[in-house]
């Protein structure tokens, strides 16, 4: 499972979300799954703009959401100060295998090439859960 956490969308987002829908819709037999949660001031407005982005983007394999509240869920533990935050993990434990946590302006065509790469983590831990 890879869970992108975000207080707003921007350009790199954007491109980090369909970069992860490709990888999912390439590992649907291996049941990679994906999703965004954008974490809300205003849940209507953000609401349309993730429709917006699913239609404009084509995303297909990664489902998009809105959280009322920019702390995010708790139990998930969202790093306070990231504008991004991305976990990774497998089985129903919820084994994390990698997390990223992205300041504004942080997450880039690189930061996002590595969090890709990532997802190779849990594809391989999740062949060892079964």
């Amino acid at each position: 499972m890879v869970g992108i956490f975000a207080r707003s969308i921007t350009d790199d987002l954007t491109s980090l979300v369909k970069e992860i829908d490709k990888t999912v819709g390439k590992n649907k037999a291996k049941q990679m799954r994906s999703f965004l949660i954008l974490l809300s001031k205003d849940v209507e407005a953000d609401d349309a703009k993730l429709k917006k982005l699913a239609k404009a983007e084509k995303i297909t394999n990664a489902a998009l959401t809105v959280f009322d509240g920019v702390a995010g869920p708790p139990n998930c533990k969202v790093a306070k100060d990231a504008e991004v935050t991305v976990m990774m993990w497998v089985g129903r434990g919820r084994v994390v295998k990698s997390n990223h946590a992205f300041a504004k302006g942080e997450l880039n065509k690189a930061a996002i090439e590595k969090v890709v790469k990532d997802t190779s983590k849990v594809l391989s831990a999740a062949s060892l859960t079964k």
